[in-house]
């Protein structure tokens, strides 16, 4: 998402707080609960070009983010837990809250799991096993990294090429929101092999990158033992299922699934699509969560979940916690629901309009 649409996205959350909006309408749109998405935790370090920068919070934002919905009534909950919610929500009288981290960073160990630890609440880590092996491929991450280092970046992602000038702030942003969308739209392994080209060319080493930032089978083992931490399915190698075949998506999450319930001793009941998005994963990813037993499996589809009793339990959104919008006022009003109304309301009146600018999903 470009800075002029955070500003005018922030913008609207605070009116909706300071009108009293979100009190007034929020016991009608908060709905029974919301599953909350992290990647990154760990200290802020200050850098001026960083569009990743959404996927990591503080843990002083994560410990706010805590007290906040237990002062606000909410129960935080397992995934466990939520699935049973979801069977009978009639039988609960306060929202749940739960507290979900993808991609198994190893920063979740050193800065995450001592807050969650310190208040007693239950997290859960989506895992890619590819990246446990330290094989992963964080293109998004790495793609930053090489613009970072250029002043013009040249680049052909299939049949196309690019060349994009990057020296200044800005002409970074515009790259990278450029390149990043255009490998998403294209085959994975198109996209990969794109980015890869481009690392090789300014001496990243992508495997290295995973290796620093990713936790290994050991740490993802002991972290495990640990009865507030659920271990999810993420796939094997974090692709967005909807491009591959059937076959291949079926084999992503079969595959992930197995290895991680064969390493950890139990069973793999949670699955989070990588991406996650309506581009990422649909009906056909759905229906093979639910032919493999799972008892939930989360998207990137925004909102929270406002009737159990209808919410697909292979399809559940979710709410980011975003590096973007540390501030609890951002919070309170998207628990609140009414952000999310709102949204609903207008695909409904204007189905055909772009509410807004695309994201940065992984």
């Amino acid at each position: 998402m470009s800075r002029r649409s955070t500003k005018y996205l922030k913008a609207a959350l605070s009116a909706l707080h300071y009108t009293g909006a979100d009190g007034l309408f929020g016991s009608v749109t908060r709905g029974t609960g919301a599953i909350l998405t992290l990647h990154q935790v760990g200290p802020e370090v200050p850098q001026a070009f960083s569009p990743n920068r959404i996927l990591k919070i503080t843990p002083y934002f994560l410990e706010r983010t805590i007290q906040q919905t237990l002062e606000a009534g909410f129960d935080c909950v397992s995934l466990d837990e939520v699935a049973e919610r979801l069977k009978s929500p009639e039988a609960y009288a306060r929202p749940f809250v739960a507290f979900t981290l993808d991609d198994a960073y190893r920063d979740n160990i050193t800065y995450a799991a001592p807050v969650f630890r310190r208040y007693g609440i239950p997290f859960a880590i989506y895992a890619p096993t590819d990246y446990l092996d330290g094989n992963g491929d964080l293109w998004w991450l790495a793609l930053e990294l090489a613009i970072a280092q250029l002043d013009r970046v040249a680049l052909a992602i299939g049949a196309e090429t690019f060349d994009l000038a990057c020296a200044t702030l800005l002409e970074k942003e515009q790259a990278f929101h450029t390149l990043y969308w255009v490998l998403r739209g294209v085959d994975e392994t198109v996209a990969r092999a794109a980015v890869a080209e481009l690392c090789v060319g300014v001496g990243i080493d992508q495997k290295a990158l995973c290796r620093d930032l990713i936790m290994t089978w050991d740490e993802l083992k002991a972290l495990a033992r640990d009865p507030l931490v659920t271990i999810g399915g993420h796939t094997v190698r974090h692709y967005a299922l909807a491009k591959l075949g059937a076959g291949a998506a079926r084999y992503e999450m079969v595959a992930g699934i197995e290895r991680l319930s064969a390493a950890l001793g139990q069973p793999i009941r949670h699955f989070s699509y990588p991406f996650g998005d309506r581009d990422s994963a649909g009906d056909r990813e759905f229906d093979i969560a639910r032919s493999l037993g799972l008892a939930t499996a989360v998207t990137t589809r925004k909102g929270l979940i406002r009737d159990g009793s209808t919410s697909d339990p292979m399809a559940l959104p979710r709410l980011s916690l975003n590096g973007d919008y540390q501030d609890p006022l951002y919070t309170k009003v998207l628990l609140s629901g009414l952000p999310f109304a709102i949204l609903d309301l207008a695909r409904r009146v204007m189905p055909k309009s772009n509410a807004s600018a695309k994201p940065l999903q992984v």
